[in-house]
């Protein structure tokens, strides 16, 4: 799927050894949990739908999206999303007000702080526990959009059926950035317009992958931001690989952002050769002609990353309008395409 390094591979464990780390993972997650519900108080509903029994939830932390929220929403909903819970964290640009009128969203709203809440995962993770347990859970940021094999004629309620049977409580997908020809800021794009209409590129073959020591996940890096913004330090690029789809129970715990989760077995997501994992992609949709003055409000509230400081030079080239497009770059033509390309796979979905 990607080229490959099995470094952090490490054989078998003693019999100690595998059962001292097991303890200690056992212990993380419990200490997440904790957290977690420690901040339940942080949050106030302001507005709920009557959330369904069946179907898929889907998990959010936003803040100031109105220029992307509403194709958001639409996205999903095609793809048979039964409800959306979202935490709003202190909006000011209407956001808040347009998601509580939605029939099919939840929201709570919190003015606390995003990096001490581990980046909206406590405040979710309140939430899973609370209603998403034995559900199957979709956690998206606004400006992602997944994508799967067949996403446009079959939707999360058949994919999910299919990890069901298969016996598969996680489902993962590469988070992939797309990007405009032009300089950023040049871009026209309306409130409510598909993103991917304006930003229909992408880096298709400079990505990396090595299995993550501590947790087993699939780690991979590259892509444009690795190219333009970290190529001088490509081991502080971005994290690519996600696993947003998880059958939740009550003890689960995702550790970073959705990149890795506990109990470990869920981060084996992604296919090895064995032919039978399903896989995704998240269009990511971060570069919007906002992304200048998304970047100057980061910067001042630093909010976004554990040190801010390390990403001040990445902030700062936002903030220059720079142009991401290359001759290299490839335009987005549909899931068929992704998938022939290795960076999503159907496996056993047929």
């Amino acid at each position: 799927m990607f080229p490959f390094d099995a470094t952090g591979v490490s054989g078998s464990m003693a019999g100690a050894s595998a059962a001292i780390f097991a303890y200690r993972m056992r212990w993380k997650r419990r200490r997440l949990l904790w957290r977690a519900w420690r901040r339940r108080r942080e949050l106030s509903l302001i507005a709920g739908g009557e959330i369904p029994r069946d179907g898929v939830l889907v998990f959010s932390t936003i803040r100031n999206e109105m220029l992307r929220v509403d194709h958001w929403l639409s996205h999903y909903r095609k793809l048979g999303v039964a409800h959306f819970l979202i935490v709003d964290n202190d909006s000011d640009d209407g956001t808040t007000e347009f998601l509580a009128q939605q029939p099919d969203v939840s929201v709570w709203c919190t003015s606390d702080s995003y990096k001490a809440s581990r980046f909206g995962v406590d405040w979710l993770t309140c939430l899973q526990i609370k209603f998403g347990a034995g559900r199957w859970c979709l956690t998206v940021d606004a400006d992602e959009l997944l994508v799967y094999p067949d996403s446009t004629t079959r939707d999360l309620n058949a994919l999910t059926s299919h990890l069901d049977v298969t016996g598969r409580d996680s489902f993962g997908a590469l988070m992939l950035d797309m990007y405009p020809k032009g300089p950023l800021g040049q871009v026209k794009f309306e409130e409510g317009q598909d993103p991917i209409q304006v930003l229909p590129w992408f880096d298709a073959g400079n990505y990396r992958a090595r299995i993550h020591p501590v947790f087993g996940n699939l780690w991979i890096q590259g892509g444009v931001r690795d190219r333009v913004f970290f190529s001088s330090q490509p081991e502080r690029s971005p994290t690519l690989n996600k696993t947003p789809l998880v059958k939740w129970r009550r003890r689960y715990a995702y550790v970073t952002s959705t990149h890795q989760l506990l109990p470990r077995r869920l981060n084996d997501v992604f296919d090895f050769g064995q032919g039978d994992r399903v896989s995704g992609v998240l269009l990511h949709t971060k570069f919007l002609p906002n992304i200048a003055e998304k970047s100057i409000e980061e910067l001042a509230r630093g909010q976004h990353f554990e040190n801010s400081n390390l990403y001040q030079p990445y902030y700062n080239a936002l903030i220059d309008d720079p142009d991401l497009w290359t001759k290299a770059s490839t335009k987005y033509q549909g899931t068929d395409q992704l998938e022939a390309m290795g960076l999503m796979s159907r496996g056993a979905w047929s």
